[in-house]
């Protein structure tokens, strides 16, 4: 997707639209049902359900129904109003101007303004995972009046405005945050307060999420849905019985082992979507502690190279569902993905050599060394990598423990306490790498407590520079040229190792309408989606 300077002149100019889908003219037997509940489920259970300091997939799942953003997207990535009417960028690319909505009001009564747009940007800026990235230019977001701000820069920032829908960019109440010390830790994580149509009722952990439809939602007639339950279901079977039961109406994120796919496609009241998904394409990688005793040493990363084969992982994880990804960059990113980064070819001989050669021989049992390796807890597909990747390293004389864990305990393990050798995990590259994937590798953003940014610890000067050339560079060519050589460099240095990319799936009853209408999915509202009367 091409954002530079000049498209953001054509296609973003000022302008005022309709609301965020027109409702159409129905036939009657697809008529909303009456104060309908759409059950949907999210897995694992997110840690908070704000995206404000977040950016875990159950999250983001959860904080668009709540919590709105200046713009929505539509699947053919055209901006569509949210809070924000109306938009202008200046022809430098330094200023963006933007007409808010007027008469919204917060879930508490309060009034919508300015203020609020200007505190979540410059917070976002401090605390979100890719902010420090995407508002890194951000000099001032100045609010001349209660429906105005402007956001101003110091340099050009080419990816700002694909940036600014509630699940990447929340537009959050300042009156609740103002003061805080602990903006990720704030309250309102829990207990949210937005303008989105769904209001925040409760939280029950280990169980479930009740949000119940805004009366006095800005796009009247809007939601058609009376209520969403949000719910946590651990176990893989459990979740395809409720899929298959009606308990569950609706899961993203392919809720159920991919084995069972093509059974579920056969199913009269179940069907599956991988549509709203291209907005973050998925890649799933195993990244390294730099810091740790053994995987501080080059070879000892490039012989975990040569000892994996990502086709194996694609059938074996993915049941050929995922196509191999040997760039930072998925390849499903078309416009900046380089099919020309070096690749270490499968080949235990040539890892056992860089093994040799960094001084780990194999003892008399055979083992080199032993590391524990932790697995991403959001599915079993983690764990199948996490399997394969044991076994193959283990022919290499590395023995690895799996060590599981959940969320919470996983998270403070790899970004707060460092307390790990090697991990696997699953990262979206957003729909422009200086958003999704610099957050990854520049050193900047090497930082404690702040989850999925760059839990190597990796520092390459290089790198860095190119990724802070392609975020004020607005010749799309020549952007592409510097995503192009960073991608090289980090394929060489090995801070992780990118394995498959794929495309999540999402299960759903067919009674369920309009449930995927936005570029990102089931993160969005939710506002247009409805249950069918007659089912």
């Amino acid at each position: 997707m091409d954002i530079n300077r000049r498209r953001l002149n054509q296609v973003f100019a000022l302008t005022a639209l309709s609301a965020i889908l027109p409702l159409k003219n129905l036939a009657a037997a697809d008529e909303p049902a009456a104060d309908a509940t759409l059950n949907l489920l999210v897995q694992p259970e997110p840690p908070t359900i704000v995206t404000l300091a977040h950016t875990a997939g159950p999250t983001t799942r959860v904080s668009g129904k709540i919590t709105e953003g200046l713009l929505a997207y539509g699947l053919d990535f055209k901006p569509i109003p949210q809070l924000a009417t109306a938009w202008q960028a200046s022809s430098d690319g330094l200023q963006y101007t933007f007409k808010l909505r007027e008469g919204v009001k917060w879930h508490d009564g309060r009034e919508f303004t300015s203020a609020d747009v200007a505190f979540s940007i410059l917070a976002l800026k401090e605390v979100h995972p890719r902010g420090r990235a995407t508002f890194a230019n951000v000099t001032e977001v100045a609010t001349p009046d209660p429906h105005t701000a402007i956001v101003k820069l110091a340099k050009p920032a080419p990816y700002l405005l694909g940036a600014l829908q509630a699940s990447e960019s929340p537009i959050v109440p300042k009156h609740v945050y103002e003061g805080s010390t602990d903006l990720p830790g704030n309250p309102n994580g829990h207990a949210p307060i937005g303008t989105g149509p769904f209001i925040f009722r409760e939280w029950v952990a280990g169980s479930h999420i009740i949000l119940e439809r805004n009366p006095d939602y800005w796009d009247k007639g809007r939601p058609l849905l009376e209520r969403i339950v949000i719910k946590f279901i651990p176990d893989a079977s459990a979740r395809l019985a409720a899929l298959e039961t009606g308990e569950v109406d609706i899961a993203p994120d392919t809720p159920v082992s991919l084995s069972q796919i093509d059974r579920i496609k056969s199913l009269p009241t179940l069907a599956v979507d991988d549509r709203g998904n291209d907005y973050s394409p998925n890649v799933y990688r195993i990244e390294f502690n730099l810091s740790n005793e053994y995987f501080k040493h080059d070879k000892v990363r490039q012989a975990v190279a040569h000892a994996i084969d990502r086709q194996k992982i694609a059938d074996i994880a993915f049941y050929g569902y995922a196509i191999p990804a040997p760039s930072p960059i998925s390849p499903y990113l078309k416009a900046f993905y380089n099919p020309d980064v070096p690749v270490y070819e499968f080949d235990l001989a040539k890892a056992e050599q860089l093994l040799d050669e960094a001084g780990y021989r194999r003892g008399e049992s055979g083992i080199r060394f032993t590391v524990p390796h932790d697995v991403m807890p959001y599915g079993d597909t983690y764990t199948r990598i996490g399997d394969y990747l044991r076994d193959t390293l283990a022919k290499i004389g590395i023995k690895v423990e799996l060590r599981g864990q959940d969320v919470p305990t996983w998270l403070k393990r790899v970004y707060t306490d460092r307390d790990f050798a090697f991990v696997t995990g699953g990262m979206g590259n957003t729909f422009d790498p200086t958003i999704g994937v610099q957050r990854l590798y520049w050193s900047k953003n090497f930082k404690k407590g702040v989850p999925f940014s760059n839990g190597s610890g990796y520092n390459n000067p290089e790198v860095d520079q190119l990724f802070e050339q392609a975020a004020v560079e607005n010749d799309h060519v020549k952007r592409v040229e510097l995503f192009n050589k960073m991608q090289v460099i980090i394929a060489r240095d090995l801070p992780d190792i990118t394995l498959v990319a794929f495309r999540q799936l999402t299960i759903f009853n067919r009674k369920v309408q309009d449930h995927t209408v936005v570029a990102d999915g089931l993160s969005g509202s939710l506002s247009s989606t409805y249950l069918r009367k007659n089912s």
